[in-house]
């Protein structure tokens, strides 16, 4: 980095990374042979390779980039999360859970294929994202500590666990504190995981910065939600690349519900301020992190 430091020319070199790591992960045709489907591995790279963001990938970069890490190392970890996302997405579309027709602007994975490919990319792609973490330059105990955190940050207790009670919570009332559960589960976890991923690829980080950095990673994980809540209120299809509304047309429990659309925002706005405290101490270059931070409340969709 320089300097002058340019969120928008930083994000643009890194995404390029991770499209670049992405393809070279997923089958294609140089390894695809008649042992395996064709449709499965075209649907897979269907659903990753559809743009977005790549929050959580550049997470993992900026992270590790903060700590000294060679850029290289940073791949298989950022594929990682982002394969994990992307099962996410695919199951979450599907008509026994959101039931969507959009995802980043096209048809969603069950509606260009069918449920059951859907069904089989998500699995797919989630095991791949497991056999990604074991095959790289990394060092066996990197690895291993690496596959935990995102398989604990990914199920039960994790993303998976808040999905479930999202899908539990439609149609109830929820206080603050039970919406505030679900989705550091649902979108907070993958979020934290993917700061964890950064800062595991560096061999010299020690339990005080990944304290700290955990913390930053749980506001703006849970500072994300609390937009995308806002942004189904005010933002219109086009620009979200999914359809406007579906939470409240699903009778979803979400922040402006509950609080009000303007202190829905204010929330967002103190979470990443406690989220850029977190990194005011650590003698690193943050600059990526606390511009991702600001990023999570900017964006647009």
């Amino acid at each position: 980095m320089t300097n002058s430091f340019i969120l928008s020319d930083w994000m643009q070199q890194q995404q390029v990374c991770i499209e670049q790591a992405l393809s070279a992960r997923l089958p294609n045709s140089t390894t695809l042979t008649n042992q395996t489907s064709q449709r499965l591995a075209e649907a897979m790279n269907y659903s990753t390779l559809n743009g977005g963001k790549r929050l959580r990938a550049l997470l993992v970069y900026a992270t590790g980039e903060a700590l000294g890490v060679n850029l290289s190392l940073l791949d298989a970890p950022a594929s990682a999360v982002e394969l994990i996302h992307a099962y996410s997405l695919v199951h979450d579309d599907m008509p026994i859970m959101d039931d969507d027709d959009l995802r980043r602007g096209r048809p969603t994975c069950h509606k260009a294929y069918d449920d059951a490919t859907a069904l089989l990319v998500g699995d797919a792609l989630q095991t791949l994202a497991f056999e990604v973490l074991c095959d790289n330059e990394l060092s066996a105990i990197q690895q291993s500590k690496m596959v935990k955190v995102l398989a604990q940050k990914s199920g039960v207790f994790g993303m998976a666990g808040g999905q479930a009670i999202d899908l539990e919570s439609v149609g109830h009332t929820l206080t603050l504190e039970n919406l505030q559960n679900m989705h550091e589960l649902k979108t907070g976890a993958l979020i934290r995981a993917s700061v964890a991923l950064g800062a595991l690829a560096s061999e010299n980080c020690d339990k005080n910065t990944l304290a700290k950095l955990d913390h930053y990673a749980y506001c703006i994980g849970l500072a994300f939600q609390v937009q995308d809540d806002v942004l189904d209120v005010t933002a219109d299809t086009e620009t979200l690349g999914k359809t406007q509304g579906a939470d409240i047309a699903l009778n979803k429990p979400t922040y402006p519900a509950l609080l009000g659309l303007e202190a829905a925002q204010k929330k967002a706005m103190t979470l990443i301020d406690t989220a850029l405290a977190a990194l005011e101490d650590l003698p690193y270059d943050t600059r990526a992190l606390a511009a991702l931070a600001g990023f999570v409340v900017k964006r647009a969709n």
